[in-house]
């Protein structure tokens, strides 16, 4: 854990304070310990050699009383003489001033010699230290005996006690007194450092109030004796005058406090209201957080300003049907509206920051990347129709890209819209597919009517013959021929004159026709036929279908055509499944019949209901099959749909996709009447 800078200071102070005090307190105690064990022993070897000199006579003459009599005075000189003792040439000793008897041991602890002046022993009797002292007794260089001397260490230990005592204490003095006064002098420092991290985190936490500088006893209009209420400064007792700009001070330069401080700095305000260093700190400190304030709310003024607008374009984006996107120069979208997203199938944070490869097909994507290319080599914009997979399928769009400028005018995006145009393509594709189909029956049914005359003619003088010509014979297979190639032409009429609309013959008939009913008729006819070549037909009908009202024959001959269509694709072993339904949503009686034929090509699949379009060999079909079919089920206010391959939902269990499926919706209603003329060509819907 870091130091807080308080006690970094008063560590700062009291650390060498310490470090200095305890390295004098063992210098001053080893030079006063030196010097008084130094003063012991000088004063030790000056008492013995002072005895040793006046023993020498009583040691001669043997004067033992003497000898006594000087040992016991020397004994008496100072309190710790411990003892003193006299010993002959052999060691054994004359005088002592021990009183419970001279310990023996002591005679050999300190030997001098006759050519020392003195030898010096620390004795340690296990309670205490002795400094043992032996001077040699010498007579004309002839050793007479030995003088030993005894001098406690507890005196001299005691003066060094209380030498290292004053020395503790007066360096602990010195220490104390010492961080006493860095203590007063850092508190200051340490406390408004400590108010500028306390504001300095209230800033952080969002809090620009704060204030950190003292407070004034003066202020800037109090010192000038200023009365100038408009001026910013006035009043303002949190922030100082050469911080501020704008005062109208008649010294002040204008600007902010870059401009303004040289010239602040020579007038008495700023001269008597600024500090030190901390308090100037404090002051630029308070002048920062009211700069960023007002930063702050310019920021976020200028920020709900573009949230306002930004809403309004996202309002405006999403509103239209148009899609728009924006794309950089990577072709990374940057922004897409709801339509958009729509097209995609994507949610927009799922789009932003991919880019075409990620969304679209490859052909589709790789087609994106070359335009846009294209558009930010030459900066010209690009509109086109195109056909363009979205997730409910392939939707036609007027599509216009344009480039995106920066100020400088460089190109840095392009701005992607398109307007979906399906619906106008297929009316486009429906009405000219009415108009040619109206064409086409119209010359149709002049040519029916033309050849119907004189085909009845054929046919009627022909059966005329016919009664009149014995059978069996050359003649009368010739006839037959003609009828019978008659009625084929006549039924080819027929067809014209049906699909025309045209027919003189019959009117619709309008009847309330059960649906299931109908097909179960047709199928119990074909049925039969078809399982010759092994084409099974399935069967699904919605129980409790309800009742259409329409022509039987002609709804009959819708079903024919469309199970005829599918026999012929498949040919051989297969399936045909008739389903029907109903639709409670839109009302409509939906049914359709699927095969598992060879299907239908794409790039044919748009024509099939043209007239005299078939992809039967010549001979096998006229090609108005679907043609009629389709116009049959305009008279009765319907439609049809053809999928090739059928998706998933009409395929045939078991079997692969492939094949063609017709879907017939039928509109319920139970007034409806039959509408006799072709409605506007809006009733076909191919996919």
């Amino acid at each position: 854990m870091k130091l807080k800078f308080h006690s970094r200071i008063y560590l700062g102070i009291f650390f060498p304070l310490l470090l200095l005090g305890v390295v004098n307190f063992f210098m001053v105690t080893m030079i006063m310990k030196d010097a008084l064990l130094e003063e012991n022993r000088n004063r030790g070897i000056s008492i013995g050699i002072n005895l040793a000199a006046r023993v020498t006579e009583p040691v001669l003459a043997m004067d033992f009383f003497r000898m006594k009599a000087l040992v016991d005075k020397t004994i008496g000189l100072s309190d710790d003489i411990y003892y003193t003792f006299v010993l002959d040439t052999k060691g054994e000793p004359l005088v002592h001033t021990f009183q419970d008897g001279f310990p023996v041991d002591l005679k050999a602890v300190n030997i001098v010699s006759d050519n020392q002046d003195y030898n010096i022993r620390v004795l340690d009797t296990g309670s205490e230290l002795i400094y043992d002292y032996a001077f040699p007794v010498i007579i004309d260089n002839d050793l007479l005996g030995t003088v030993r001397l005894g001098l406690l260490r507890t005196k001299v230990q005691e003066a060094i006690n209380r030498v290292m005592l004053s020395a503790f204490l007066s360096t602990g003095m010195v220490i104390f007194f010492a961080g006493f006064v860095g203590t007063v002098l850092a508190r200051p420092i340490t406390g408004r450092i400590k108010i500028l991290h306390e504001s300095s985190e209230q800033v952080m936490r969002g809090k620009l109030d704060s204030k950190t500088s003292p407070v004034l006893k003066k202020n800037c209009w109090e010192i000038m004796n200023c009365g100038k209420l408009g001026c910013p400064a006035y009043g303002n007792v949190n922030h100082r005058c050469w911080y501020i700009a704008g005062t109208l001070c008649p010294n002040c330069t204008e600007g902010e406090y870059a401009q303004k401080i040289w010239s602040c700095k020579n007038c008495q305000v700023y001269h008597k209201c600024s500090g030190d260093e901390i308090q100037s700190l404090a002051e630029s400190f308070d002048s920062m957080i009211l700069s960023l304030k007002t930063h702050l709310s310019e920021l976020q003024n200028a920020e709900k300003t573009l949230k306002e607008q930004r809403q309004l374009l996202r309002t405006i984006l999403d509103s239209t049907p148009d899609f728009v996107s924006l794309q950089d120069l990577q072709s990374v979208y940057q922004a897409v509206n709801i339509s958009f997203c729509a097209i995609v199938g994507k949610r927009e944070e799922d789009i932003i920051g991919k880019a075409d490869f990620d969304l679209f097909f490859e052909d589709m994507a790789e087609k994106n990347l070359r335009e846009n290319l294209e558009i930010i080599k030459t900066g010209k914009p690009l509109k086109n129709q195109e056909e363009i997979p979205t997730s409910e399928g392939k939707k036609w769009f007027h599509v216009v890209k344009i480039p995106v400028h920066d100020p400088d005018g460089n190109v840095i995006g392009i701005l992607w819209s398109g307007r979906d145009i399906t619906e106008f393509k297929e009316i486009q594709t429906r009405l000219v597919l009415f108009q040619k189909m109206e064409s086409i029956g119209q010359l149709a049914a002049g040519v029916a009517h033309e050849i119907n005359t004189p085909l009845g003619i054929i046919m009627g003088y022909a059966q005329l013959l016919l009664e009149e010509v014995p059978q069996g014979g050359e003649a009368y297979d010739g006839l037959k021929t003609i009828e019978r190639q008659s009625k084929i032409c006549r039924r080819i009429v027929a067809d014209l004159l049906r699909f025309s609309r045209h027919t003189e013959s019959t009117e619709s008939i309008t009847t309330s026709l059960d649906v299931n009913q109908s097909i179960e008729e047709v199928v119990s006819v074909v049925e039969h036929t078809y399982k010759l070549d092994r084409v099974e037909i399935e069967k699904d009908y919605y129980p409790n279908l309800p009742t259409f009202r329409g022509d039987k024959e002609k709804i009959r001959q819708v079903f024919v055509n469309l199970l005829n269509n599918a026999f012929y694709a498949i040919g051989t072993d297969g399936t045909i499944r008739i389903k029907t339904s109903f639709d409670n949503e839109n009302d409509e009686i939906v049914i359709s019949v699927a095969d598992t034929g060879i299907g239908i090509p794409l790039e044919k699949i748009d024509r099939i209901f043209a007239p005299f379009y078939t992809t039967k060999p010549v001979g096998e079909g006229t090609g108005l099959g679907l043609s009629i079919t389709f116009g049959i089920l305009q008279e009765h206010g319907g439609r049809i749909e053809v999928e090739s391959p059928p998706s998933s939902v009409w395929d045939i269990e078991g079997k692969d996709a492939k094949g063609t499926v017709f879907i017939i919706h039928l509109p319920f209603s139970k007034d409806r009447e039959i509408k006799e003329e072709i409605i506007d060509g809006q009733n076909i819907s191919i996919r």
